[in-house]
């Protein structure tokens, strides 16, 4: 008997599952957040639509973990839509609010240094990196960060700058905290591989 840990292969390799429709959903929403913000400048409704975006996002990784619909495409597609999704707000942000370049760019420093190390793990380790409570700390107060300066358009400059370091400050100490982890891990690695040669030889 198969144990409840482990999806049945077949479901893992499912396409359409509620979890992957949601995260398309979330993708489709991008361009209408760009177009609400930068277009029609109608700043509640661009508001509204990430909070839904955040919704489906959380709603998705519900319905995957608590009814075994995790499927290959689901752990590609789900982080490529929530990272889609938080540099295009970034960046229509960055129009009105400068300072968010800041964020901005570790922001994409950090995801390209994740996504680089993360697939060296997945090749020399063979294990798949898991988030942390930093990482989901760091998302948290991006979206607060972000739904804040949408929503609040004649917020004061001294409170914008204030969320502004407190979001970048975490964005950093989960860039560190995760470049340490999959750094050891991959030195792990290494380790053990020369060891294993070193038996066979």
């Amino acid at each position: 008997m198969q144990s409840n840990n482990y999806e049945p292969l077949q479901q893992q390799k499912k396409i359409l599952t509620i979890p992957n429709i949601l995260s398309f959903f979330r993708i489709c929403l991008i361009p209408v957040i760009a177009w609400l913000y930068c277009t029609k400048e109608a700043y509640v409704l661009t508001g509204c639509v990430v909070i839904l975006s955040g919704v489906t996002d959380v709603l998705d990784g519900y319905i995957a973990r608590h009814y075994h619909m995790v499927s290959d495409l689901g752990k590609a597609l789900d982080p490529i839509a929530d990272k889609m999704t938080q540099a295009v707000v970034l960046i229509c942000l960055i129009i009105r609010y400068p300072l968010i370049l800041i964020p901005f760019a570790l922001f994409v420093l950090k995801e390209l240094f994740m996504g680089i190390t993360g697939l060296l793990v997945i090749h020399n380790a063979e294990v798949m990196p898991s988030a942390n409570w930093h990482g989901k700390a760091a998302t948290v107060l991006l979206y607060l960060m972000m739904v804040l300066h949408i929503f609040w358009g004649n917020i004061p400059t001294l409170c914008s700058a204030l969320l502004i370091a407190i979001c970048t400050i975490m964005i950093a100490i989960s860039f560190v905290l995760y470049g340490i982890k999959n750094i050891k891990t991959l030195c792990s690695a290494r380790q053990k591989s020369r060891e294993t040669d070193e038996r066979e030889v």
